[in-house]
């Protein structure tokens, strides 16, 4: 049976200039800790995604970098320079941050160049158009220049923004929830435009979004949030093959799970024998499988395979989700999903073959 694959050690991040720093970053609303003690930097040229369940932390602690709300506890500097603390704060229209939100906030009788047009005062006119149509143009709307926003598309209007937000050549740009507006293949196109605007503009982008896909699609780094604290910070590679715990793990996509107990060093399961380094005989366990992890063969058993039945097989598009029952001795069948590239729908109550690719296969403490 296949075992868990330790994955080499990861490559150290690339050294970036600090633009936003976070430390020690807690808010209250009333007797709720919405943010814990929060530590974060962005980078120069880095996308950081903030990401988790509604309710999180993750607009608060977006909200406190930008200067919407009054910081209670910590301290945030931009480039350096202390823009908040207990003492005090930097008004946001100062603080060199550039705000792009989810209902875009388009000035409905401005033109989409004088939106742009309108955080460049500090420039004479005729740079103010020049700037107003470069920023446009990077963003593929230099065409619509004339039009106001009600005759533009959702899609549009989140251009237009995020080219107002990106004309002032702010260092650091915040958005919260850009895409969430949007019908899913025009967010997928929007997103990927948006993406390299923003590699191109060479400010440290802190993004929130509530879509583990889209801050994988998007972020240099990934900080995942579960009552105002962080669960793990770190690249979208790190988070999905080395997840900390179970939220972790669960969070970026369907899991198979099992539990077990410790004995020798290992937990016997009815898809196999696996370690569990770590954990004391007689430990309870949880066995986090991710669907990618179950790998399914037609006809005669592949070598170390389990037989399970199929109960239904669905084609999602890119990929097949089969249900599966896998016998347990003295127990009802372990119910399991596999996902599977491409076309793959054997018919119901046929047996396959199943063996597992142990680098989606995770061992975490029961109830924690």
């Amino acid at each position: 049976m296949s075992q868990p694959v330790r994955l080499p050690e990861a490559a150290p991040a690339p050294q970036r200039e600090p633009a936003l720093e976070l430390r020690g970053v807690s808010h209250r609303y009333g007797g709720k800790l919405a943010v814990a003690a929060v530590d974060l930097t962005v980078g120069r040229g880095e996308i950081a995604c903030l990401v988790g369940p509604s309710g999180c932390g993750k607009s608060t602690l977006l909200r406190l970098a930008a200067g919407l709300e009054p910081l209670q506890t910590g301290s945030i500097r931009i480039n350096g320079h202390l823009v908040a603390d207990p003492r005090g704060s930097v008004p946001p229209e100062k603080r060199g941050v550039g705000l792009v939100f989810q209902d875009y906030a388009l000035f409905p009788h401005l033109t989409a160049l004088d939106n742009v047009r309108f955080g460049l005062s500090h420039l004479p006119g005729e740079q103010q158009k020049r700037r107003a149509m470069e920023t446009l143009g990077q963003v593929g709307m230099a065409g619509f220049a004339d039009a106001y926003p009600h005759v533009l598309s959702g899609g549009q209007q989140q251009r237009v923004a995020l080219a107002r937000a990106l004309a002032p050549q702010p260092r650091v740009l915040l958005l919260d929830e850009p895409f969430s507006g949007l019908d899913p293949r025009l967010r997928h196109q929007v997103r990927d435009d948006t993406l390299h605007v923003l590699k191109s503009s060479q400010c440290a982008v802190l993004l929130v979004t509530h879509d583990p896909e889209e801050a994988m699609f998007l972020a240099d780094r990934i900080a995942l949030m579960r009552e105002g604290r962080f669960a793990q910070v770190g690249s979208p590679v790190e988070l999905y093959m080395r997840p900390a715990d179970s939220f972790v793990a669960s969070f970026f996509g369907e899991v198979n799970r099992l539990e077990a107990v410790v004995a020798g060093g290992r937990v016997a399961t009815p898809l196999g024998s696996f370690a569990a380094k770590g954990f004391a005989d007689g430990a309870r366990v949880e066995l986090v499988v991710r669907p990618e992890a179950l790998q399914l063969h037609r006809g005669a058993q592949a070598p170390g395979a389990v037989l399970a039945r199929v109960e239904a097989a669905r084609l999602l598009g890119r990929t097949s989700l089969v249900h599966l029952a896998v016998t347990q001795p003295g127990a009802a069948p372990l119910h399991l999903h596999a996902r599977v590239p491409g076309v793959f729908l054997p018919p119901e109550e046929s047996l396959v073959a199943l063996t597992l690719d142990g680098d989606h296969v995770f061992v975490f403490p029961q109830g924690a």
